[in-house]
């Protein structure tokens, strides 16, 4: 299937209208046999030679990103918190975005050791991957993922079935109600997670919810933001404005019209 392009799907890029200004992202579908385990590759390209720099802000998908540039590469674990790419002159990256819980039967132990970290390329790929430009790089890592993914379904696919049915469902709001839902106990499914994912169910469904937040403040009209909290399980209005200012850092009113304005008077 091929990726949504980022003017459609823009989850976890903060402000993505200002930024596309500054950058292009394209997304390319991995093979069938990598796409169990990889949700898509993306090469994002800027050229700010003779501008400012600029630093896009990234709430990320609870997933790894490998990560490769002209001059190097590493593995970035699941992130619990806003992170900043700083762009400046003319470069490039491609990145390596695995579906959730696509990562583990690579690492071989628990996502959670590798949460909020970063690993060199060659713990994970010893060394096969080369230097390269993006888009042959791109077909390298494909066939080299191809040979190293299990052939057999991992015990992971179930858990990256369960994350993927949760980010497609905003009415999924709670742990105890999705664990319901699946069949299993609350301990278990956060064992799975921890295992599997890195992230805990909890923060996995409000990172979802965010996502959503911050989809509806940035497309046409603002929001009823009380019936919105309501629908993504926020306790009230007041509950969504604290924690969607705590991690995104404005309040998703004023997130809403700096999107609609290009990012025009963003701190």
């Amino acid at each position: 299937m091929r990726p949504e392009p980022v003017e459609r799907d823009a989850r976890g890029i903060i402000d993505p209208g200002t930024g596309l200004t500054r950058f292009r992202l394209d997304r390319y579908a991995p093979s069938a046999p990598v796409a169990r385990f990889v949700d898509h590759y993306w090469v994002a390209s800027w050229n700010l030679s003779g501008h400012e720099p600029y630093t896009q802000r990234v709430l990320a998908h609870p997933v790894v990103n490998v990560v490769f540039t002209a001059g190097g590469a590493a593995v970035h674990g699941p992130a619990t918190k806003v992170t900043g790419r700083r762009l400046e002159g003319e470069g490039w990256a491609l990145g390596v975005m695995f579906r959730p819980a696509g990562f583990r039967p690579l690492l071989g132990r628990p996502m959670s050791g590798i949460v909020d970290a970063s690993l060199p390329v060659s713990e994970v790929f010893a060394g096969d991957v080369l230097p390269g430009a993006p888009h042959p790089l791109m077909a390298e890592v494909d066939r080299i993922l191809a040979g190293r993914l299990p052939a057999g379904r991992h015990p992971a696919e179930d858990t990256r079935d369960l994350v993927e049915r949760v980010a497609a469902d905003p009415a999924v709001v709670g742990v105890s109600a999705l664990a319901e839902r699946e069949g299993v106990g609350v301990r278990l499914l956060q064992r799975r997670f921890a295992d599997h994912v890195g992230l805990g169910p909890k923060a996995v469904i409000r990172r979802y919810r965010l996502y959503e937040a911050a989809e509806r403040a940035r497309r046409g009209a603002a929001p009823d933001w009380g019936v919105l909290a309501a629908e993504l399980g926020f306790s009230d209005q007041s509950h969504l404005t604290r924690e969607f200012t705590s991690v995104i850092g404005v309040p998703p009113a004023r997130y809403a019209a700096l999107t609609r304005s290009g990012g025009r008077g963003a701190g």
